[in-house]
Formats: structure tokens, C-alpha cells, sequence
């Protein structure tokens, strides 16, 4: 976690290196990590995937690489202003900062697109060693919990402490900033179970299954959040066991696969967003083999599902576990998935007693 004197520093030691290089005369330009897939590995020892060596160079007088990196120097400017300013915006709120014209006699704007400023602000995390939060950009609120803890929260001049077993049906909604001015207090919990539905979240949260069993409840509500893969990071560097509960198919597997080990697009920050102690308890097409009502309750796989299953087979990181390539060969001989709702079949509270199975068997992939 970086301070906000600590952010400020680095983007003034970047202004400082440009200026010194000008100054002497010679080409200013800023490097980064390339951030292509050739320059993304996995890491056994560690267990997620990280950037390799391979750098990239913008010139400023290079005429193919100077716009890119004026515009790198304008949002690295503008992020500078918000954090001197402990003021924060989305990186849509930076990109209508700095969409205007260069001036009277350039017809041309900085900025035309979004898409153009957006893979900036990450070459600037990466060249910075700093997460976009900690620049004073937030990315959408997403992911409930609810637990048996505190949470302090230094937000606007103020510190509230909230306590996330009393946030009743809605639950704690996941900040896209989880470590600056937060922290999370008097957790009382056996483990971290994380729901990628947000209706079964809130079936299990309606059943109290954080306060019969001890653990935190977390939804992603779908791929998660970096602001929820960061919390889960922290939980697991609490010594808390972290449990995830997901369909049975592509997009299931996608979003596991993405708390686990990283993702590629999110390689630069895998230290501080995988957590590779997680455990999948479900849903599994092995499943429909233990319990009998699965079998009436599955869905055709979809050419995307097998081809995901199929990528997902060819990936080291995943094909090195026999259990996770046996179920995957499943699925495509089966050409069959499942949803974790499917799980309400016989009664809407036999989601809680499958986890309960599920933990105590220690029945889970890896």
C-alpha cells in the first residue's frame, strides 16, 4: 500500500527524470513493462502470473511514440493534481480531464477516445509500482460481504466504523480502494467463502450462514472486482482459509481461475490480487455423480464453454493439477455444465448444507 506522500514522490521523481534529460539535451523517455502475453509467465514458485523482464520505451521524439507519450505525461500530470488535492474520480472522470484540444492552433485533443487513455493509466502502474488507487482513480463499486467484523473507513474527512454483520439484506458493498485509509478489524472467522452469484449471496446471507459457520460471506457478482480480489488477497494473508463457489463452466471456471492465479491483462499486480491458496468446492460436473437430483438439472454446454475448457486445458498453470484436467475432460466429453443455483433443487437451504459437505469432506479442486 502506498501513502499518498508516498504516490505523490513517484510521480514527481518521473516529472524530476524527464526534466533532467531535457535539460541535458537528451531524448526524455519513459519505460515500462511491455505488457504483451509473450512477456507473461507463470510462477510455480509463487503461484500466479507475473510480468517477465521485456521493456518498452516511448521517445518524445520519436514521431510514432511522442503523442503516446505526451498523453502518458498528461494523465501522470492530472494524477499528480488529485492526489496533492486528496481528490479521487474514475479513470472515465480523468479521460473528460484531459478530452480537450492542444491548443488554438493544434486541431487535435489529447484525448479522442477512452480507449486510448485507459492501457495509459496501467503502463503508469506498472512503471510506478503503484495501483491506479492509489493514483486517486477508482474503478466501480462491486462485491457484497457479510461477517462477524469491523471496518474502518476514513472517507471524507471522516472515520466511521462499520460493522458488517449488521448491514441486514443489502451487505457491505467492496470499495474499488480496500488499503487506502480502510481497515478491516475484529475478524471473527473460520474461513472466507466467496459466492460468484450475487442472488445465491443473498440466499445464503438470508439463511445466516455466516454466523451458523463462522466465515465471511463475499459475492463477486460475476468476474471480480480488483477491490474484491485485493480483499481476498488481504483475508488469506490473514491465515483465513478462502473457499469460492462457482458454476460449472466457462465463465465460472474464467472467474476462479482470475482469483487464483492472476489474470494476464492484471499480470503487474499478481503479487497483490491472487490468491493461490484458494479452493474451488463447487459446482463440479463430478457433482452429478454424488448427488442424484443434479442429473435432471444440467444445461448443454455451448461451443464457448468447450472451447474455454479446452484453453483451459492447454494452460500449465491449470493442467498441472490431475483434478481440474480430469473435470475439464468431462465437460467436454460430456458436452454438459451446471449452475451453483442448480444447487436449490430439492430445498433453497441445501446450498448450506453442500458447502458444510463440501469443507468438511475437504472435497474440493485445487
Amino acid at each position: 500500500m502506498a501513502t499518498e506522500e508516498g504516490s505523490k514522490k513517484k510521480i514527481e521523481e518521473l516529472g524530476e527524470k524527464i526534466v533532467r534529460e531535457i535539460k541535458s539535451g537528451k531524448n526524455p523517455k519513459f519505460v515500462t513493462a511491455t505488457r504483451t502475453r509473450s512477456n507473461i509467465n507463470f510462477d510455480p514458485k509463487v503461484g500466479y502470473l507475473k510480468l517477465g523482464k521485456a521493456k518498452e520505451e516511448r521517445d518524445f521524439i520519436n514521431i510514432s511514440q511522442s503523442k503516446k507519450f505526451m498523453q502518458t505525461m498528461a494523465i501522470a500530470s492530472k494524477c499528480h493534481k488529485f492526489v496533492r488535492e486528496n481528490l479521487h474520480t474514475s479513470i472515465r472522470g480523468l479521460y473528460y480531464q484531459l478530452k480537450h484540444s492542444l491548443g488554438e492552433d493544434i486541431d487535435e485533443n489529447i484525448f479522442n477516445e477512452q480507449a486510448e487513455s485507459n492501457p495509459l493509466v496501467e503502463d503508469l502502474e506498472v512503471a510506478l509500482d503503484l495501483k491506479r488507487e492509489d493514483l486517486n482513480l477508482n474503478t466501480n463499486r462491486k462485491g457484497l460481504l457479510a461477517g462477524n467484523m469491523k471496518i474502518i473507513d476514513s472517507f471524507g474527512g471522516e472515520r466511521q466504523e462499520i460493522d458488517a454483520g449488521k448491514m441486514g439484506r443489502s451487505g457491505w458493498a467492496i470499495p474499488s480502494d480496500v488499503d487506502n485509509d480502510i481497515e478491516f478489524a475484529d475478524v471473527k472467522a473460520k474461513y472466507v467463502l466467496v459466492v460468484e452469484k450475487q442472488a445465491l449471496w443473498q440466499r445464503l446471507n438470508e439463511d445466516g450462514i455466516w454466523k451458523k459457520e463462522s466465515c465471511i460471506l463475499m459475492s463477486s457478482e460475476g468476474q471480480a472486482s480488483r477491490g474484491t480480489r485485493r480483499l481476498i488477497r488481504k483475508f488469506a494473508d490473514m491465515k483465513f482459509p478462502v473457499y469460492v463457489l462457482n458454476d460449472a463452466d466457462a465463465w465460472g471456471w474464467y472467474i476462479y481461475w482470475t482469483i487464483k492465479t492472476g489474470s494476464i491483462n492484471l499480470a503487474y499486480m499478481g503479487e497483490t490480487i491472487a490468491t493461490p491458496e484458494a479452493k474451488f468446492i463447487g459446482v463440479t460436473i463430478s457433482d452429478i455423480e454424488k448427488y442424484d437430483f443434479l442429473k435432471n438439472l444440467t444445461l448443454k454446454a455451448t461451443d464457448v464453454d468447450l472451447k474455454r475448457a479446452e484453453d483451459m486445458l492447454s494452460y500449465q498453470w491449470i493442467n498441472v493439477h490431475k483434478e481440474w484436467a480430469d473435470e475439464l475432460k468431462k465437460v467436454i466429453k460430456l458436452k454438459l455444465k451446471l449452475e451453483s443455483d442448480a444447487l436449490q433443487g430439492p430445498r433453497l437451504t441445501f446450498v448450506q448444507d453442500y458447502i458444510k459437505e463440501k469443507i468438511k469432506n475437504k472435497d474440493f479442486l485445487p
